[in-house]
């Protein structure tokens, strides 16, 4: 029996039909059922007859600002907390498969031409006033080039969700430890699909887009729209999840789920925009800036093959007008 929370979610629900679909008994916890991951009595009923726990349930997205902060502490760190505690306690479980993130890595990795592979700090406020979006060089200031971000890189979460997010992974790795029981922790990139939640300020922007787009409004593109990012499909990430869960041995430690792309936030909109149709508004390039956003992160999916011979699989142009379509 698998334990998935947040199992009525965008992504949890995928995972759900998967496991279901490869003949495995599932249960479900969600506070959309009325079931709080915080809560501990309802985690350890949950947890009966349990021998794997897929842990998706959290608070995501970039926020509003901080009188979000004790809310993403609340359902992400508290809730993985109690959760831990509570397979601890003599339960079944043999093996974890955590939700973590591609937030953690902050900024991705980054190559100077004079002093190689550097860590570029949070990007100045005045530069990105001035439209200068792209992060120099710390030692010389001069222009980087973005390269994969691998599992092995520096975490420098840069927002209230990648904090969460790194210490939900930090409390996995002592649990791990203490108990014995392996975790392994996605660490999802951009995923896009359908069923991604609308019209609200903690949607992805792959969600806030084609939202746009469903009401007839052209999507706005932050910065100049050359962000890039890893875009992988949301049955990408199902699949990696039973995999992860059903490997002979389980894997100890963090993996990228990702669709081993790189894209632009512009790629992406304009690929919506095509799916759409005709008389779609066009995206409009508007500049501006989110403080918490990085400007560029994008994955190396090696690991993920290796040990769990996982490779994304969807198109992607198929899957953003799959996407635009489940949206109207």
């Amino acid at each position: 029996m698998v334990l998935v929370t947040g199992g009525a979610g965008f992504i949890g629900s995928h995972i759900v039909d998967a496991l279901r679909e490869g003949g495995h008994d599932v249960r479900v916890l969600d506070l959309a059922d009325g079931d709080d991951v915080r809560d501990p009595d309802v985690v350890e009923r949950a947890l009966d007859g349990v021998d794997a726990v897929c842990h998706q349930a959290a608070m995501v997205g970039l926020g509003v600002d901080l009188e979000d902060i004790t809310d993403y502490v609340g359902h992400n760190d508290v809730g993985t907390a109690v959760l831990l505690r509570a397979i601890s306690r003599g339960t079944a479980v043999r093996r974890v498969v955590l939700a973590s993130s591609m937030v953690v890595y902050g900024e991705g990795r980054y190559r100077c031409a004079e002093h190689g592979v550097v860590a570029p700090g949070p990007r100045a406020v005045e530069d990105l006033d001035a439209g200068r979006y792209e992060p120099p060089c710390p030692r010389c200031g001069r222009p980087l080039a973005p390269e994969a971000v691998g599992e092995d890189a520096p975490v420098d979460p840069r927002n209230v969700y990648a904090a969460t997010k790194l210490h939900q992974e930090h409390l996995a790795w002592s649990f791990a430890r203490e108990t014995g029981i392996p975790v392994t922790a996605l660490r999802y990139h951009n995923v896009y699909g359908p069923r991604m939640p609308r019209d609200t300020p903690y949607a992805g922007v792959a969600a806030i887009f084609a939202s746009a787009l469903a009401a007839g409004r052209a999507p706005q593109v932050l910065e100049d729209g050359g962000q890039l990012r890893d875009f992988v499909h949301v049955r990408d990430v199902a699949r990696a999840n039973v995999l992860a869960l059903t490997t002979e041995r389980p894997y100890g430690g963090a993996l990228n789920v990702c669709s081993g792309r790189r894209r632009s936030i512009a790629d992406m909109a304009w690929a919506l925009h095509a799916a759409a149709g005709d008389g779609a508004p066009a995206p409009e390039i508007v500049g501006g800036y989110r403080l918490g956003d990085v400007r560029h992160v994008f994955a190396d999916p090696a690991r993920a093959t290796e040990v769990l011979e996982f490779t994304a699989r969807e198109d992607f142009v198929a899957g953003m007008g799959e996407m635009a379509g489940a949206m109207t």
